[in-house]
């Protein structure tokens, strides 16, 4: 048997032919690098409006519980004395007490009024200085711009979720400021953590002024809550004149096209950019007929300038978002914008509030 050799001399690649091959590479890794970076950011959008939906069905399961109504924690009458919790507390009632949840401990950790007046017999802590925590949103003073419309985790809404303040359905996957503090409690069974006693806010919000009696943001003119006896009554939602119009829920934050994450405007260096900072922000958003999408500030913007200009001359409010509330024409935070194109304060401070709109829709 005779066996044929082959004598091959190996060749290899030329300087050139390797940096040709490396510079492939490295173009094929620019063009396809944007593309895989938008469909991940558009995986944590499509989370987040999951999120919403889930926030969807539990709002429905909250109205199914009291009368269709949407979630408020002040009590109804609390314009009978002038929305004074000291007043309320000592001639009208102990209103239920803004609860966060159990801790391992045992504890009850919540925003308690106090034991003042016809609370006296329950021993709670705290003071009325929770109060704000049970209005939609206060309006002035130190705590202003902030409420019970910030809290969607609170106990008695989570209670239509899963019972747990830290719950992942509250935090938007982009929301990295407050999903640092929230997500480290994702895994612990309690209601609520004490942990340092930290505490993250639900990226969503509701919409204050959808809490409110419509008459509160009417475009007739602002009327302060505090002087109307059903001032604090929130609407029952098949009041909703423009549902699929009206936002119900949406991500506070700025997280959409951000041009970075910490607001520098504010004090402390950790507080984020809000929805209505920005004129690129498009906060996945949840409609008051249960649809889910994202709603740039742009549209709602153009739809503001829409209304104005086709409103009728007797109307005394205009806009789309009230420019007459105590926020005043910079409406909610918007001096702390990010650039000088934003101006908006829609779904914060609606017009009508659930009878109003924060977009026109299709022109």
């Amino acid at each position: 048997m005779h066996r044929t050799l082959s004598n091959r001399t190996g060749r290899g690649f030329t300087i050139v032919e390797l940096l040709v091959v490396v510079s492939i590479i490295a173009l094929l890794i620019a063009i396809l690098l944007p593309a895989i970076g938008k469909a991940r950011d558009a995986a944590l959008v499509t989370q987040s409006l999951a999120n919403l939906r889930n926030l969807s069905a539990a709002n429905s399961a909250y109205g199914a519980d009291w009368s269709d109504r949407q979630f408020t924690a002040i009590p109804d009458d609390a314009g009978l004395v002038s929305g004074n919790c000291g007043t309320y507390l000592a001639s009208v009632a102990c209103p239920p007490q803004q609860l966060l949840g159990w801790a391992a401990d045992g504890a009850m950790w919540g925003y308690f009024l106090g034991s003042a007046g016809l609370c006296a017999q329950y021993a709670y802590p705290g003071n009325c200085g929770n109060w704000v925590v049970y209005k939609p949103i206060e309006f002035t003073g130190a705590d202003a711009g902030f409420g019970s419309f910030r809290l969607p985790n609170v106990k008695s809404f989570s209670g239509y979720v899963n019972n747990k303040f830290y719950d992942p359905v509250y935090w938007a996957p982009k929301d990295k400021i407050n999903l640092a503090i929230a997500e480290k409690y994702f895994s612990i069974p309690d209601q609520f953590n004490t942990n340092n006693q930290e505490i993250s806010f639900s990226t969503y919000c509701w919409s204050p002024a959808a809490m409110y009696a419509p008459d509160v943001f009417s475009n007739t003119g602002y009327k302060n809550p505090n002087l109307m006896p059903g001032g604090y009554r929130s609407p029952a939602v098949g009041m909703s004149t423009y549902p699929d119009l009206k936002t119900r829920m949406l991500e506070h934050s700025w997280l959409q096209n951000a041009e970075s994450q910490v607001n520098s405007n504010f004090a402390g260096g950790t507080e984020p950019w809000y929805f209505n900072h920005g004129y690129n922000s498009a906060p996945a958003t949840l409609f008051f007929d249960g649809h889910v999408s994202v709603m740039g500030v742009g549209d709602a913007m153009e739809s503001d300038a829409r209304a104005f200009a086709t409103a009728p001359a007797t109307m005394s409010e205009k806009h789309l978002w009230h420019r007459g509330s105590p926020f005043g024409v910079n409406g909610y935070f918007g001096a702390q914008s990010y650039d000088f194109l934003v101006d908006t304060s829609y779904h914060i401070l609606t017009t009508d509030g659930v009878q109003g709109r924060d977009t026109m829709g299709a022109k």
